[in-house]
């Protein structure tokens, strides 16, 4: 059966994914920090390694 509200749960659908993408940077800027790795990030259409 479908929803009537498909648009509310899409929105916040999109909200949680936000929410869990902005938590894995932050878990991968601490682990690039711990293991003083360089962190792959997308920046102005390129792949740069910056220092966390």
């Amino acid at each position: 059966m479908k929803s009537t509200n498909g648009k509310a749960e899409t929105k916040a659908f999109v909200q949680n994914v936000g929410r869990a993408l902005r938590r894995a940077a932050k878990v991968a800027r601490k682990t690039a920090q711990a293991y003083h790795t360089p962190l792959y990030i997308w920046r102005n259409g390129k792949v740069v390694a910056t220092k966390p």
